[in-house]
């Protein structure tokens, strides 16, 4: 979809996702609340990074809770704690975070239009927490775009 606009834009700001447990958690709400410069953009994009190596982003359905959960058992399973891994200074759950996180990604691209986040019917940005106590998570999250 082309748009002529009155002129391009490029926005950054940085979120701040409160902790959570361990798991897949929906933080598509948190994000829109989070960026109302969406709202300014005919058609753009959205790059979200996250600034940590032992969590993710990924984008997938948001519909059935249970999604979520049965992604974690499948990450528990893939790279289970408990194996021979040199780096265990922080616990026996740091070395399989690295890991899932390098597995998941650390950043996800959505497509802006007409001021909307342009996600699949089910689609939702997922925060994959992969630490038993993690901290607040922190997302750089660049807008660029042609403006309304």
């Amino acid at each position: 979809m082309a748009a002529r606009a009155q002129g391009c834009t490029w926005f950054q700001k940085e979120l701040s996702v409160g902790s959570r447990k361990r798991g897949c958690h929906n933080i598509t709400d948190e994000i829109k609340r989070g960026l109302p410069e969406v709202n300014q953009v005919q058609i753009g994009l959205l790059n979200i990074n996250i600034k940590h190596t032992s969590a993710s982003l990924v984008l997938n359905e948001c519909w059935d809770s249970d999604v979520r959960v049965d992604m974690e058992m499948m990450l528990n399973k893939l790279v289970p704690e408990g194996l021979n891994y040199k780096h265990s200074c922080e616990g026996p759950d740091d070395m399989p975070a690295h890991v899932k996180a390098a597995l998941l990604g650390s950043s996800v691209t959505i497509p802006i239009t007409q001021g909307q986040l342009n996600l699949g019917t089910w689609q939702g940005v997922w925060l994959c927490e992969h630490r038993d106590r993690a901290s607040s998570r922190h997302l750089v999250c660049t807008i660029q775009g042609a403006t309304k």
